[in-house]
């Protein structure tokens, strides 16, 4: 088969299959109208049968490949028979029909001579490891792969490197893999195999993401769905991979949606049942990520079910992983126990890199039904992670090391392994370059702060309470900002999406149609724009380590507090700093704070509103909402500067309705330490000041000229009445000493990095200020919500505020409610009044706040 042969051979068809798929289906039925004999025919009916299993109908291509069979005996050629048989029995083993499908791989192997034979092999590993049977296939490589370089089919032989990179990939072996796949890509680039060449793609972003290097892995996946669109080839399998790599990013939803969608195309082509197996099982770790365990029983079972009818025990045993998962999230039971011990045995047997997490489980399930012994063995086991595999792994070690330190009473033991689980996390995310990733991966140690903080709250430690609980807050501020993108085709999108903006105003004014086709236009476009800034590459390295408490003490100053409020098993409390000390009080629950938080929110979205307001109603709102937050500290923060570091689920409170905060000079911060880097950010040399105007804000203008008759500076800047385009203003801010824009605000809980200003042109977004090269040194936004933020992560927010904070800005007043156009105008000025005379962000707020309680400054 491997010899040479005329131009038109009917063999040439199976060589086009996946080089130029459209041409071989042509020409197969070329073949077949042209009355062939059969052995023609039967090659002709194998590639049709092939183009149906890999992208089409798989019940059409195991009866288009039966005919091939048939077509192949009436030939006499044993080799035809068995090259076909072999595609066949791959087709069968898709379809679920794992018996018959091995059968017919056993007998082509049995017929085939040659290099017939190798290829045959080959096809039989790829089959053994969809079954999850990995050293089998292991097996039939070593006979195959040598087989088909000693007789040049090169082809063949890259195809066999890349499925022994995939069982490498099942084995743990990262490195082997991704040698596999490089080489496999380098000998199908000397080839005609497009779509060979596109895979190879594919799998070096498997191995990438398996590696842990999720930016390598997004750009690598992009290229190769651009590769499959550009051959108009569906690959229900890129979905799985972008999947797993979504799932990695802590991404849960996303991937559930995506899941679901490629369930939906296998649906519709009458797919694989392999791949939908495979869909489900990936569908259920991400729901169960999403904390939606009953979906993630759900699609688990399914899957399970699947498995077992298709004889693929290691992939019911990950599924079943995903059962015990979700079970043990409701609580454990001696019957959870014995399921989690049972699926740890034969996880280890089968030679799954995932055995450890079963461990995990069974000793977590133990130390809750109080068998000591039983947890530490199983700990014990899944803590030999800690030292080999990508750093989620290895961190997941380390967790089931704090657990046994934990459950043994040695807290120096507990705090290293926290430690060296939280480094390997912080180096992870310092590989990543969007600022949505570095925030989400951060809850991949959620964990091991609470345990740590757990056991310093009972030792009544709190300047390292205070110490770890800022090792894990607002953590993606502190990474170094990235060089701002130039890259052509995101600015392009970024001005697309503005453009769009401009269509839908109008569309939606004049009530046309368009309107729907718009929005599903500019939700693709978004989604492209945070495709690319995902794939961005961070600096690497090691991250700037030790939070400094006596720094934080020497910076507040005499009669200078700062109050963070910690969450420790539900209950809220408050790190106060100041002469010197830091001291611990316990405020209550924190589901009693939120619930406080949201009925003030609520409340205060009602009033800004009606021309009166009951000043009675507003003190209650403020002592009812002080209790829960802040306790027994209030008292202690009424009256000097200070600065309230709150948790995620806190940071929108209405902070200035606090009666103790009400006359206080106070600024919000993400965490201490980026007060202090908010502090400790010098102005620039000029003193420039930029004053915007954006459309449609009833008292834009006013407010600007009233602000602009401030400042006696001919380094002054107005954008307004139609020249504050996205341009202009980034311009124009960049680097600038003080910045106030009059724009109205839209904030995206679902993509907070797509909040926006709304400008003259459309919006600028979050990603549209991270192109700055240097934040402005203040910034003043009186629009409704903009200091509005989304909790991600461990204890991550992520906004148009935090974007300017980790750029640089020292501080930032934006408001957490919506705002009265009317009484905004006089407190900017106010506010502004301050400004010009010397006074900083915080005080120049207290002064001109009077009634209001929307405005808060955050950061320096």
């Amino acid at each position: 088969m491997s010899g040479a042969r005329e131009p038109g051979d009917p063999h040439d068809v199976l060589a086009m299959v996946f080089a130029r798929p459209k041409e071989a289906l042509q020409a197969a039925r070329a073949i077949l109208a042209g009355g062939r004999g059969p052995y023609d025919s039967s090659i002709a009916r194998q590639a049709i049968g092939i183009l149906h299993r890999e992208f089409g109908d798989l019940e059409a291509a195991i009866g288009e490949l039966r005919q091939a069979v048939r077509l192949a005996r009436r030939s006499g050629s044993p080799d035809r028979e068995a090259d076909v048989l072999a595609t066949l029995g791959i087709a069968l083993v898709h379809r679920g029909r794992t018996r018959s499908g091995l059968s017919a791989l056993d007998s082509a192997a049995g017929r085939a001579t040659g290099t017939t034979r190798a290829r045959v092999l080959f096809r039989r590993a790829g089959a053994r490891w969809i079954l999850g049977r990995h050293r089998e296939a292991l097996d039939d490589l070593k006979a195959a792969a040598p087989a088909l370089l000693r007789a040049g089919d090169t082809v063949w032989a890259a195809r066999a490197l890349s499925l022994r990179g995939h069982v490498q990939l099942a084995l743990g072996g990262v490195q082997a893999a991704d040698a596999d796949f490089g080489t496999a890509q380098r000998m199908f680039a000397t080839t005609r195999q497009e779509h060979d060449s596109v895979v190879a793609i594919q799998n070096r972003g498997v191995a990438a993401s398996v590696a842990g290097d999720l930016p390598t892995a997004l750009a690598l996946l992009d290229e190769a769905d651009e590769g499959f669109r550009r051959l108009g080839t569906p690959m229900p399998d890129l979905v799985a991979d972008r999947c797993a790599v979504l799932l990695a990013a802590g991404l849960a939803r996303e991937a559930l949606e995506q899941a679901d969608a490629g369930l939906r195309l296998i649906a519709r082509l009458r797919g694989q049942a392999t791949r939908r197996a495979e869909l489900l099982l990936l569908a259920a770790r991400a729901a169960l990520l999403a904390a939606d365990p009953a979906t993630a029983r759900e699609r688990a079972a399914e899957a399970r079910a699947l498995f077992a009818g298709q004889r693929r025990a290691w992939w019911a045993e990950h599924a079943r992983l995903i059962l015990v998962q979700a079970g043990l999230a409701e609580g454990a039971t001696p019957r959870l126990l014995g399921d989690a011990r049972r699926l740890a045995g034969r996880l280890a047997e089968l030679g799954s890199p995932d055995a450890w997490q079963a461990h995990l489980l069974a000793g977590r399930a133990a130390l809750e039904l109080g068998r000591a012994a039983v947890a530490d063995r199983h700990l014990a086991a899944a803590a030999r992670a800690r030292h080999h595999g990508p750093a989620t792994a290895r961190a997941g070690g380390w967790l089931a090391e704090a657990l046994r330190a934990e459950a043994a009473g040695q807290p120096r033991r507990l705090l290293h392994a926290c430690r060296a689980g939280l480094a390997l996390i912080e180096e992870h995310r310092l590989t990543f370059g969007s600022s949505e990733l570095r925030a989400l991966v951060s809850a991949q140690g959620v964990e091991l702060v609470k345990l740590a903080l757990r056991h310093l709250h009972r030792a009544g430690r709190s300047r390292e309470l205070l110490g770890w609980t800022e090792r894990w807050r607002a953590t993606a501020l502190a990474v170094p900002p990235m060089p701002p993108s130039d890259d052509p085709e995101l600015l392009g999108r970024l001005a697309a999406l503005r453009r769009l903006d401009q269509l839908l105003a109008g569309a939606h004014s004049g009530g046309g149609a368009s309107a729907a086709r718009l929005e599903r236009e500019r939700a693709a476009l978004e989604a492209r724009v945070r495709a690319e800034t995902l794939r961005l590459r961070g600096p690497g390295g090691q991250e700037e380590n030790g939070f400094d408490c006596r720094r934080v003490l020497e910076s507040l100053g005499p009669g200078g507090r700062l109050a963070e409020l910690v969450l420790i098993d539900g209950v809220l409390h408050v790190l106060l700093c100041g002469d010197g000390r830091v001291r611990r009080y316990a405020v209550g629950p924190v589901g009693r704070a939120v619930a406080e938080t949201e009925f003030a929110r609520s409340r205060l979205r009602r009033l800004a509103y009606e021309p009166q307001t009951d000043p009675g109603e507003l003190a209650a709102l403020g002592r009812r909402l002080e209790e829960a937050v802040l306790g027994p500290v209030a008292d202690r923060l009424a009256g000097g500067p200070c600065v309230v570091v709150p948790p995620s689920v806190l940071h929108a409170a209405p902070w200035g309705l606090l009666p103790s905060l009400r006359r206080t000079a106070f600024s919000v911060a993400p965490s201490a330490a980026a007060w202090l880097r908010a502090r400790a950010s010098t102005p620039p040399d000029g003193g420039r000041v930029v004053l915007v105007g954006g459309p449609d804000v009833p008292n834009a203008k006013a407010e600007v000229r009233a602000i602009e008759e401030l400042y006696e500076t001919r380094d002054l800047t107005v954008l307004d009445e139609g020249a504050a385009t996205a341009q202009a203003v980034l311009s124009a801010i960049d680097g600038c000493r003080l910045a106030h824009l009059a724009a109205h605000g839209t904030f995206r809980a679902d993509s907070p990095m797509f909040s926006a200003l709304h400008l003259d042109d459309g919006r600028l977004t979050g990603y549209d200020l991270e192109r700055l090269r240097r934040a402005p040194y203040r910034l003043v936004l009186s629009s409704c919500d903009s200091a509005q933020m989304a909790a991600v992560g461990a204890d991550e927010l992520l906004g148009l505020a935090t974007a300017l904070l980790r750029l640089g800005t020292a501080g930032i007043v934006a408001s957490v409610l919506p705002v009265n156009d009317v009484s905004a105008v006089p407190l900017m000025v106010r506010l502004h009044a301050g400004l010009s005379s010397g006074l900083d962000l915080a005080e120049a707020l207290r002064r001109a706040r009077g009634d209001d309680v929307s405005f808060i400054a955050i950061g320096a």
